[in-house]
C-alpha cells in the first residue's frame, strides 16, 4: 500500500513540476534534498537547473533593491579571538546592516584551511576568487555556500617586479563568470599582459595591452602599469592604469572581451603618484567613483563619482573632508548606504560622509570587508562549474 501511494505521489509530480519548486528553494535546502533520492540529485546537479536558479536568484536580488528594509549587507572575514591558532579558525561571515547602523550576522562558514596563503582578490554573485599571495599565479573559486572550490593555475612568472590584479565577473549573455587577470612590470620595457579565464570553457586566453590598442589613433605611450583594486559595474571590470604620461580607468567589458579607456576626474593625473596621496577605485551608492586621499597635515579626502556611466565630463566631487585618523591600506569602499568603510584606531569603522559620525561595527580581526546590496548564493561549482 505504501509502494502504490509513493508511485501515485509520483505520477501526480513529474519532474518539471519537481524542477520548478525546487529552483525557488536555498541553496542549503537543495543541498540537503540531493540526499533524498537520486531522481533529485540529478535535477539540482543539472547545469540548466544551476543556471536557472542563478538567474532567478539574480532577478530576485535586482527587485529587492528598492525595499528599504536594510542598507545591504556586509561581507568579511575573520578570526575567532577564543579559538587556538589552528587555521580552522578562520571565519568568513555575512551580515545584514540594518537601518539603525547595527549589523545582525546570517552566516558564518569555516574557510578551507589551504586558503591560509591567499587573500581574497574578488567577489561577484555568491562566488570568491582566492588568490595566493605567495605564488599570485594560483588561483582558486570558491563558493562558500556549498563549501566547493575550483584550482586554477594562470601563467607563473619568476619576475620579482611583476604586480598582478585580478577580477572577477559574471557574463550575463552567455552565462558565464570570467576571471581578469592584469599583470604588470615596474621599470621594464614590457607591455602590460591580461590573462581571461571563461568557467565554461575551464581556460585562459592571454592579450597584450597597449595605449596605441586602447585608442587606436595615436602612437604607443609606452608601458601601461595596473593599480588595484578591479571592481565590476555596469557588465565591465574597472582598475585605475598608467602610461608614461597619462592616468586612466582601464575597463573590460566582458560580453565582447573589448578593453577601453575612461578618463579619470579633472586634474587627477597632478595628484596620482604624488608622495602621500592614495588613490582608491570604487562603488558609491550605484555609480563609479573614485576616492582619493593624503596623510599630509592629517588626511583631506576627495570622492568623485561618475554621474553617467563613461561620461569624463559627468565627474562630479561630491565630498572633501578632513580626517586625521586614517592611513593607507584599510580602505574597504562603502556600505550600500554610501558609508565610507575603513579600519581606523578604532578598529572596523562606517562613517557617513555627510555628518562624518563614525559607527564602530562590532567585528574584530577583519582582514577582509566587502559590501553588497543582497546576500547572493548559487549552486555554482556544485558541478564543477562545468
Amino acid at each position: 500500500m505504501s509502494q502504490t501511494t509513493t508511485t501515485t505521489r509520483r505520477e501526480l509530480l513529474p519532474d518539471d513540476v519537481v524542477e520548478d519548486i525546487l529552483v525557488h528553494l536555498p541553496v542549503k535546502s537543495l543541498t540537503r534534498f540531493r540526499c533524498v533520492s537520486k531522481s533529485c540529485d540529478s535535477i539540482i546537479t543539472d547545469p540548466p537547473f544551476i543556471t536557472k536558479h542563478l538567474k532567478l536568484n539574480l532577478n530576485q536580488s535586482e527587485s529587492l533593491k528598492s525595499t528599504n528594509t536594510h542598507s545591504g549587507y556586509l561581507l568579511y572575514t575573520t578570526k575567532d579571538k577564543n579559538s587556538s591558532s589552528s587555521s580552522s579558525s578562520k571565519k568568513f561571515c555575512t551580515a545584514v546592516c540594518n537601518n539603525d547602523r547595527t549589523l545582525t550576522q546570517v552566516s558564518r562558514c569555516e574557510i578551507p584551511s589551504f586558503f591560509d596563503k591567499c587573500n581574497i582578490d574578488a567577489c561577484c554573485n555568491g562566488l570568491f576568487c582566492m588568490v595566493d599571495y605567495a605564488l599570485c599565479h594560483i588561483i582558486y573559486l570558491w563558493n562558500p555556500s556549498i563549501r566547493m572550490f575550483k584550482k586554477l593555475l594562470a601563467t607563473p612568472s619568476t619576475d620579482e617586479d611583476m604586480w598582478s590584479v585580478i577580477g572577477l565577473a559574471y557574463n550575463s549573455k552567455n552565462n558565464d563568470f570570467k576571471i581578469l587577470r592584469l599583470v604588470s612590470f615596474w621599470g621594464q620595457e614590457a607591455e602590460a599582459e591580461a590573462e581571461i579565464y571563461s568557467l565554461s570553457t575551464d581556460s585562459w586566453r592571454k592579450v597584450v595591452i597597449t595605449m596605441e590598442s586602447l585608442r587606436g589613433y595615436e602612437p604607443d605611450f609606452g608601458i601601461i602599469y595596473i593599480y588595484p583594486a578591479c571592481i565590476f559595474f555596469n557588465g565591465a571590470l574597472h582598475s585605475v592604469a598608467a602610461s608614461i604620461y597619462d592616468v586612466f580607468i582601464l575597463s573590460f567589458n566582458v560580453n565582447d572581451e573589448s578593453f577601453r579607456e575612461i578618463m579619470l576626474p579633472p586634474n587627477f593625473n597632478l595628484s596620482f603618484g604624488t608622495p602621500g596621496i592614495f588613490t582608491e577605485l570604487a562603488l558609491f551608492k550605484g555609480s563609479l567613483a573614485v576616492f582619493i586621499y593624503g596623510d599630509n597635515q592629517g588626511v583631506l579626502c576627495h570622492l568623485w563619482v561618475m554621474e553617467e556611466y563613461g561620461v569624463a565630463e559627468s565627474w562630479t566631487r561630491k565630498y572633501m573632508v578632513e580626517m586625521d585618523w586614517f592611513w593607507d591600506g584599510h580602505f574597504f569602499g562603502f556600505a550600500d548606504n554610501g558609508e565610507l568603510l575603513i579600519k581606523n584606531a578604532f578598529g572596523l569603522v562606517s562613517i557617513d560622509l555627510e555628518s562624518q559620525n563614525q559607527n564602530i561595527l562590532a567585528i574584530e580581526g577583519a582582514d577582509w570587508v566587502g559590501s553588497t546590496t543582497n546576500s547572493m548564493e548559487s549552486l555554482i561549482l556544485l558541478n564543477g562549474g562545468k
